[in-house]
């Protein structure tokens, strides 16, 4: 199991946690009002005109070679936005993903968007507090994520450090030591293991030698994931979430 904390300081949390580069999940830290406000109905009329881009599977288990990203519901609704139709669908009977807006900050090496509540939702923004626990311009990015029930998520590293926070809903997470990649069946950053309960074995036989680190976040946790450490996501109930990202390392560092 992965360790839980609570009550965690800034100061405890850089002086003795971070330097073991070791996944924690941190209980009772002040999020803001997100944890209470952000039901369907507030989602639907604050962010409800916005632009996103949502990934959909035919099965929980997304496939990261066979994904497509929706740009549509319906020939009739060329945009996709956040309306309550929406999360019903997603709710009941399409395994989506939101993953984030279309944003208007660029990644100054790629050029592509990056994502930041903060500038995107700035009305949402508001209602979520981050964990200060690095400097502001150590920030990257921060990830709006909604998910249907079901949905799992496909092993894949980050090369940022990472705080997963759980605002409604509840997640299984399975995370795995970047020492175990050998076992991964690695393409690019991503494992080929969709079913990591019950892997083919004949076609992954070194999987089983990973060694599972396991945590189940509610509402109101928080998950550091170190860079580099390998994640899973089960999304055991509807909810939302908010990855930020940041940089440990010098900007010149990363691609």
């Amino acid at each position: 199991p992965v360790p839980r904390l609570r009550g965690v300081s800034r100061e405890q949390f850089m002086e003795h946690l971070y330097p073991q580069r070791k996944p924690l999940v941190l209980e009772g830290l002040d999020l803001g009002s997100c944890t209470s406000k952000w039901t369907v109905d507030y989602l639907s009329q604050v962010g409800g005109t916005k632009e996103v881009k949502i990934h959909v599977a035919a099965v929980p288990q997304m496939d990261f070679i066979k994904l497509y990203l929706l740009t549509s519901w319906s020939r009739e609704q060329p945009k996709k936005h956040i309306k309550n139709s929406s999360f019903q669908r997603m709710r009941n009977t399409t395994y989506g993903h939101l993953e984030k807006t279309q944003g208007s900050r660029k990644n100054s090496f790629t050029g592509k968007d990056v994502a930041d509540i903060r500038q995107q939702f700035p009305s949402l923004g508001g209602d979520i507090t981050f964990p200060m626990f690095f400097r502001e311009e150590q920030f990257f990015s921060s990830v709006f994520r909604i998910s249907s029930p079901g949905l799992q998520l496909w092993t894949h590293y980050d090369v940022m450090d990472n705080f997963l926070i759980q605002v409604t809903g509840k997640k299984r997470i399975t995370l795995f030591n970047p020492r175990d990649a050998q076992y991964l069946y690695l393409s690019g950053s991503k494992s080929e293991v969709l079913n990591i309960d019950s892997p083919d074995l004949d076609k992954y036989p070194l999987f089983p030698k990973a060694r599972r680190y396991e945590c189940s976040l509610e509402a109101g946790d928080v998950l550091f994931i170190p860079a580099l450490w390998f994640h899973n996501v089960v999304s055991e109930e509807f909810g939302v979430g908010v990855n930020i990202f940041w940089k440990h390392l010098p900007s010149e560092c990363y691609d």
